[in-house]
C-alpha cells in the first residue's frame, strides 16, 4: 500500500507531505484547490511524462517521491529481473530539472520509465473518469470472468502453453519459408555438387596433369635425347664409362704409391659408377616415355574440365574448389536437416495444440458456470446503486480456434430497463450507469483478487447524495481487504473515509500555492457540514455531519 507522498515543486504545490493508512481515504476540498494535482503526481512515480510546465518554481528542481510496503505483492522476482534492491518499504522517486531532464529512482537506484510504469501497474490501479473504456476490452471482461471462476492459475497455464504454441507456429512459418525458399536452389546446388563430386579432383592434381600433358605432347623429342644421353655415357664405341675406365685402371696403378693417389682413384670409381647408374636411369626414363595420343586427350580433357571449373566458381586451385563442394554439402544436408525440423516442429504443434484445447475447454466450462453468479452479484450491487431494474448479462460464445484467451469469445451485455432488451454496454448504458457498473467490477475484483492500492477520481460525479452514499459504502467495503483513495464531492462518500484530506489554497504576495492535510475529528464535522452547506455551516449542518460521521 501507499504509505507516504511527498510532492516538492510540482503544479501550485510548493511542498506538501501527506501520510496515508489502510482502508478508505477522502479527498476533499473545493473545485480548483489542488486534488486532481495529487493524482497528477503520484502518476509521475508510476511512469507517467513530465514536462517543465508541471514545475511550481521554473528554477527549481521537482521531486516527487512515494513510499510503499509491497511485502505482500510478491515482487522479488521483479526486482531480480530488473537488477533492483528490493525492500518491503520500497521508495520510488522522480526528478524533473528545470531543463526538461526527467530521472527516475527504485530505492536510490536509477531505472526507466519503462521499468518504473511496469512496476506502478503493480502497486496502484488509478480509477479516472474514461475508466469505463475498459469495459469494452475482452482482456478486461475476461480477467472479471476468471477472478470470479477463480481460474486465475489455469488461464495463466493456458497462457504459458499458449505462448509456445504461437512461438512454434511462427517458427513453423520461418521454417517453411526457408525450405521454399531451399527448394528453389537446391537442383541448382545439387547440379553443381554432383560435377564436383563426379570431377573427383584432388589437391595437386593440376600440376601433375600439366606436367604429364608436357611429356606426352614432346615424346619422340624426349625420347630422341635420352637415347642420344644414354649412348654418349655408355652405349657407344667411344663412350665416357670406356674412357673413365682406362683413366680409373692408370690411377689404380700409382695408388699404392700414396694417399692422396689412392683418393683419386676412389673419387674415378664412384664417378664411374654413378655414370652406369645415370646410364641405366636414363633407359628406364626412355622406356617409360611412350607417345600415347589417347591418353594425351584424357589429360588434356580432364584439364580442361578443371579449368572450366577454376573459371566458372571464380577460383584458382583444387583447395578452393573442395571448399566449394563442401559448403555446397553442407547447404544440402541443412536443407535434409530442415525437413527433420518442419517434421519435428509439426509434431510438437499437434501436441501442443491438444494440451491448448483440454486447458481451453476447462477454462471455457469453468468461466460458463461462474457467469450466472457474476450477473446476479452485478445486479444486485447496481440495485443498491438505485439502478432496480438494471440487468448484467455476460455472452460467451464458442471458438473453433484457440486465441489467446482460450476457445471463447466474450461480450458484456446490460440493459436499465424493464423488459428492455439486452445490447453491449456502450450502445445503451449512460455515462453514470457505465460508472456505476465499473465500480461495481472493480468491488468484485477487489473481493476475488490482490488488487492494489486503487484511487477512484470523483466516481461520485454526477450521482445524487443517496447514490453517492451507497457508493460509499461499496467504497468502505473495498476498503477492509485493500487501500482505497476517493477524491469526492459528496459529503455522502466523505462521511464514510476512515482517514480524510483536505486540500486547500492558500494566496500569498505573489502566489497562489496548494496544501493538503490529513483533518482532525472535529475539522471533519466542520468539512462534511460546509460541504452540505451552501455558505457558512448551520447548526443543522453540523448536527447531520456528526449523524453522517457516526453512521
Amino acid at each position: 500500500m501507499l504509505h507516504h507522498l511527498r510532492i516538492q515543486n510540482f503544479a501550485l504545490i510548493e511542498e506538501t507531505e501527506v501520510r496515508l493508512n489502510h482502508g478508505l481515504t477522502v479527498i476533499t476540498g473545493e473545485t480548483g484547490a489542488g486534488k486532481s494535482i495529487l493524482l497528477g503526481a503520484l502518476g509521475l512515480t508510476l511512469g507517467n511524462r513530465a514536462d517543465v510546465s508541471s514545475l511550481h518554481n521554473k528554477t527549481k528542481k521537482c521531486i516527487i517521491e512515494a513510499q510503499f510496503n509491497i511485502k505482500a505483492y510478491k515482487l522479488k522476482a521483479f526486482f531480480e529481473i530488473h537488477e533492483l534492491d528490493f525492500e518491503e518499504n520500497t521508495t520510488i522517486r522522480r526528478e524533473i530539472t528545470p531543463e526538461g531532464k526527467s530521472r527516475a529512482f527504485i530505492n536510490d537506484t536509477p531505472t526507466t520509465l519503462t521499468v518504473l510504469k511496469e512496476l506502478g501497474e503493480k502497486l496502484i490501479d488509478i480509477h479516472s473518469q474514461h475508466e469505463t473504456l475498459l469495459l469494452k476490452e475482452t482482456n478486461f471482461q475476461f480477467e472479471i470472468v476468471d477472478a470470479f471462476a477463480q481460474t486465475g492459475n489455469l488461464f495463466t497455464e493456458y497462457k504459458k502453453q499458449f505462448g509456445q504454441f504461437t512461438k512454434l507456429k511462427k517458427q513453423l512459418e520461418e521454417l517453411t519459408s526457408q525450405e521454399i525458399q531451399a527448394k528453389k536452389e537446391l537442383d541448382y546446388f545439387q547440379f553443381q555438387f554432383n560435377e564436383l563430386e563426379e570431377a573427383a579432383f584432388k589437391t595437386g592434381e593440376q600440376k601433375v596433369l600439366e606436367e604429364e600433358s608436357e611429356t606426352l605432347e614432346n615424346a619422340e623429342f624426349i625420347k630422341g635425347n635420352l637415347t642420344k644421353s644414354s649412348l654418349a655415357i655408355s652405349g657407344s664405341e667411344e663412350n665416357i664409362v670406356s674412357a673413365l675406365a682406362i683413366a680409373k685402371q692408370q690411377l689404380q696403378a700409382v695408388s699404392k704409391f700414396g694417399k692422396q693417389f689412392n683418393e683419386l682413384f676412389e673419387r674415378i670409381n664412384s664417378v664411374t659408377i654413378e655414370l652406369k647408374e645415370l646410364a641405366n636411369d636414363i633407359d628406364n626414363c626412355e622406356e617409360e616415355v611412350v607417345y600415347d595420343n589417347v591418353r594425351l586427350e584424357e589429360v588434356n580433357a580432364r584439364l580442361d574440365k578443371l579449368n572450366r571449373l577454376l573459371k566458372k566458381h571464380g577460383v584458382n586451385s583444387e583447395e578452393e574448389l573442395l571448399t566449394i563442394k563442401n559448403d555446397i554439402e553442407a547447404k544440402l544436408q541443412q536443407f535434409s536437416s530442415l525437413e527433420l525440423s518442419i517434421e519435428k516442429t509439426q509434431k510438437e504443434i499437434v501436441t501442443l495444440e491438444k494440451q491448448c484445447k483440454v486447458s481451453a475447454k476447462d477454462l471455457s466450462n469453468k468461466r460458463q458456470k461462474a457467469t450466472a453468479g457474476i450477473e446476479q452479484t452485478i445486479k444486485t450491487m447496481l440495485s443498491g446503486l438505485s439502478m432496480a431494474n438494471a440487468q448484467f448479462k455476460i455472452e460467451l460464445k464458442p471458438l473453433d480456434v484457440l486465441t489467446a484467451n482460450g476457445l471463447d469469445t466474450i461480450s458484456f451485455l446490460f440493459t436499465a430497463n424493464k423488459g428492455a432488451e439486452f445490447k453491449e454496454l456502450h450502445k445503451t448504458a449512460s455515462g453514470g450507469e457505465l460508472s456505476r457498473l465499473m465500480l461495481c467490477l472493480k468491488a468484485l475484483l477487489a473481493e476475488r483478487t490482490s488488487l492494489p492500492t486503487i484511487i477512484f477520481d470523483e466516481i461520485d460525479s454526477g450521482v445524487s447524495g443517496d447514490v453517492g452514499d451507497k457508493i460509499g459504502n461499496i467504497l468502505f467495503a473495498m476498503g477492509k481487504s485493500m487501500q482505497v483513495i476517493t477524491i469526492t464531492h459528496l459529503p455522502q462518500m466523505a462521511s464514510k473515509g476512515i482517514n480524510h484530506l483536505f486540500v486547500y489554497k492558500s494566496d500569498t504576495k505573489d502566489k497562489t500555492i496548494s496544501s493538503i492535510k490529513t483533518l482532525t475529528p472535529d475539522e471533519r464535522v466542520a468539512e462534511i457540514a460546509k460541504m452540505l452547506s451552501t455558505g457558512i455551516p448551520t447548526e443543522t449542518a453540523l448536527k447531520n455531519a456528526k449523524e453522517l460521521l457516526n453512521a
